[in-house]
């Protein structure tokens, strides 16, 4: 059984059991969260497809931590000019791992 979810303006497949990486949410370590934006539910038998959440549809995950991604560095520059800007961004996130899925 596996669904998709939508969580900080991106799209997730996930399975019970699998440690997700979401865009940074509120909660507290050890806290239980759900997700209720589930855009599809596919169990053993069939799919179910929402227009645009699936209605009765939740997902619950478990925050294990916070932490920020790998830096990106961003470089501009514009030849003959002398300009040059360079600048640094660690995105964060929360780790999560997927308990259970209702649908």
């Amino acid at each position: 059984m596996y669904a998709i979810v939508e969580s900080g303006g991106k799209q997730y497949r996930v399975s019970q059991g699998d440690v997700v990486r979401l865009e940074k949410l509120t909660a507290q370590e050890g806290e239980v969260v759900e997700l209720d934006k589930v855009l599809l539910v596919s169990d053993g038998n069939g799919v179910k497809v929402g227009n645009p959440f699936v209605e009765g549809a939740k997902v619950t995950v478990k925050v294990q931590g916070h932490g920020r991604g790998k830096k990106v560095i961003v470089f501009k520059y514009k030849p003959k000019k002398n300009y040059r800007r360079k600048h640094g961004h660690r995105q964060p996130y929360t780790e999560v791992v997927v308990e259970n899925i209702q649908g």
